[in-house]
């Protein structure tokens, strides 16, 4: 991958997070975006929407940051561990399964079965982009793709999993899910180009 590849991936990567964010961002908080237009408060519906694109762009870069890191993670991996890899992947998946579930349960309880609908989610956001990435590529893409979209994501949604306030957990969850699909999804045409 050259320069201008990696450029295009940044802006385009960049602008799916702001996007994905204002959009969720802009029906999660609704009610307080009509209040500021029932009231006539221009500045506080430009200031929301400012909020939008500067954390849409954020977490767009902290997706780009966690899947170059694993770029490099899975080469180091690949030569430590060889053919073992994938083992250690699915192994590291089911943790990152269980801690989702677990450490949000313990932080904030209430009733356990509503600590699952996070991780499931990302769960089946990643088998299916899995499944896209090994039909356009081949079978051995399959468990790296879905260690990405699990592992990778739950690292960096971290700072959103720590809220009790579902609205920023999943503005912050479905844009670093959309970035992470899009990066992997693409990586294999980009290199492929002559």
């Amino acid at each position: 991958m050259n320069i201008a590849k990696w450029v295009r991936l940044f802006f385009r990567t960049l602008g799916i997070g702001i996007a994905v964010y204002f959009i969720i961002g802009a029906i999660a908080e609704w009610n307080g975006i009509s209040r500021y237009f029932s009231t006539g408060d221009i500045k506080g519906v430009l200031f929301t929407f400012a909020n939008f694109i500067i954390f849409g762009g954020m977490f767009s870069v902290i997706s780009q940051m966690g899947f170059f890191a694993y770029l490099t993670v899975h080469r180091i991996g690949l030569g430590i561990f060889r053919s073992y890899w994938s083992m250690v992947q699915v192994v590291l998946i089911a943790f990152a399964f269980f801690d989702l579930i677990y450490f949000r349960y313990t932080a904030f309880g209430g009733a356990l079965w509503t600590y699952f609908i996070i991780p499931v989610v990302l769960l089946f956001v990643s088998l299916a982009v899995s499944e896209v990435k090994k039909r356009e590529t081949n079978r051995h893409a399959y468990i790296p793709t879905f260690f990405l979209m699990f592992v990778v994501t739950t690292i960096e949604w971290l700072v959103g999993l720590t809220q009790s306030d579902s609205a920023i957990i999943w503005e912050i969850g479905l844009t670093l899910m959309a970035c992470n699909a899009y990066q992997v999804l693409t990586l294999h045409r980009l290199i492929a180009q002559k």
